[in-house]
């Protein structure tokens, strides 16, 4: 490892540390040469596979751009930033784990609609309407009545459609 402030080649590690979720190395490290002190994090690098898109384009795999989407679906919703990272955690694993070196841009978006829905239903459908381009108020009706049949009852998440909306969807259709 070069020193960031002389450039010499000869540094050595003091202390090493391993974070909590064992993801990473942090390294307390000093120069031979001029004895300045810095730290290095090491992480593991995996080769993920390349998305490609619905037009054909490929991308290479973004966890930022994976974790805005979520945070954008997820806005003002109560699910904490340790929630958010175990799901984005699992997308990257299941992604990691599907064994491709190129995955279609849909399979990716079913492996964030499993997570959304355990996280919390409104992100879930908020995320769907975009996912699956929703085009008017029926394709969210018949997405959260498909949600409300597929939840069981006893879930702590509330009631997507409540009896005000049923009922007032029954006396439309009078």
């Amino acid at each position: 490892m070069h020193c960031p402030f002389c450039q010499h080649s000869d540094t050595r590690v003091i202390d090493s540390r391993v974070s909590e979720d064992g993801a990473t190395i942090r390294r307390r490290r000093e120069c031979e040469a001029c004895g300045e002190r810095f730290s290095t994090v090491e992480t593991i690098e995996l080769k993920l596979p390349v998305i490609v898109k619905g037009d054909g384009r490929r991308e290479a795999f973004d966890a930022r751009k994976l974790r805005l989407s979520m945070e954008r679906a997820l806005h003002k919703r109560a699910v904490s930033e340790e929630q958010l990272e175990a799901a984005i955690r699992a997308v990257v694993h299941q992604v990691r784990m599907s064994g491709e070196r190129e995955l279609v841009s849909r399979k990716l978006g079913d492996f964030v609609m499993q997570e959304m829905r355990k996280l919390d239903h409104v992100g879930y459908v908020r995320f769907a309407s975009v996912y699956r381009s929703f085009e008017d108020v029926a394709d969210f009706r018949e997405e959260l009545e498909k949600l409300e049949r597929d939840v069981p009852a006893s879930e702590t998440q509330l009631s997507l459609l409540g009896a005000d909306v049923v009922s007032i969807d029954k006396n439309r259709k009078k």
